[in-house]
């Protein structure tokens, strides 16, 4: 079987992910936006973000594989890549379980399995560690401002952290729905989790929505984006940060309803 040599990532957390499994000779383009490992990114060529990639600085690259993932790049870019005769596959991973198999795969498509077994296998292990005790911890996640923007159940973010135990109040099919600063006291939540990208989330931010929504200060948290979105390699380190962070955040809870 004849494996890629030249492959160009549509996504951070691919790209962080082809570094874990040892493929990072093989990697050519990568957007803008793939910053992990700091470090080793800088001496790969960049094609532009992930949603407006420049298709003409790709194709220069000759690359035999193109990595999207469908939720981070469009589908047009995709086929247009494909229509210019490149090979593009596309990962979509919404669970943890999921992105175990999506890491598998990857590393079947790059001959890379038994580094992707391992990984994989670490990542099944973390899952597999029991949840603590408590009642669940009702959030909202912010990813955006003007207009603010949240998650879904529907979403791996909300997936990753009801695996903790968390319980996201936004539930429905619109998987990342707009929200009004004015109605988070109507929610019934505990906390609202700021998340460090893609909006970056600061100190002002926060008191500016607890001004709207009549919430404390200590209600808004923030989190780090990165652990919590990014699927792939980083989700091992992910599970433990969520854990992690429900711990903290429960006695931040019983603190306030004392």
């Amino acid at each position: 079987m004849t494996y890629p040599t030249r492959i160009v990532s549509m996504c951070p957390s691919i790209t962080e992910t082809l570094h874990a499994l040892g493929a990072w000779a093989q990697v050519v383009g990568r957007t803008t936006y793939c910053v992990h490992p700091e470090g080793a990114v800088s001496g790969i060529a960049t094609i532009g973000g992930t949603k407006r990639p420049d298709v003409e600085a790709i194709c220069a690259l000759s690359p035999d594989l193109v990595l999207f993932n469908e939720e981070e790049n469009r589908r047009e870019d995709a086929e247009v890549l494909r229509h210019r005769g490149l090979r593009v596959v596309s990962f979509f991973p919404k669970t943890l379980s999921d992105t175990a198999d999506y890491i598998e795969s990857l590393g079947a498509l790059l001959g890379r399995e038994s580094m992707a077994q391992t990984l994989a296998s670490e990542l099944r292990q973390e899952i597999a560690r029991p949840t603590e005790p408590g009642p669940p911890i009702r959030f909202i996640y912010l990813i955006w401002r003007k207009p603010w923007m949240a998650v879904s159940n529907d979403t791996f973010i909300s997936h990753l952290l009801a695996h903790v135990g968390f319980q996201n109040v936004i539930v429905g099919s619109d998987r990342y729905p707009m929200v009004k600063a004015e109605s988070l006291m109507a929610l019934d939540i505990d906390v609202v989790l700021l998340s460090s990208e893609p909006f970056p989330f600061a100190d002002k931010h926060a008191v500016e929505l607890a001004d709207s929504s009549g919430l404390p200060r200590t209600r808004f948290q923030f989190v780090d984006g990165e652990l919590l979105s990014w699927h792939g390699v980083r989700t091992i380190r992910g599970v433990k940060y969520a854990r992690e962070l429900r711990r903290r955040l429960s006695t931040v809870v019983s603190m306030q309803s004392g």
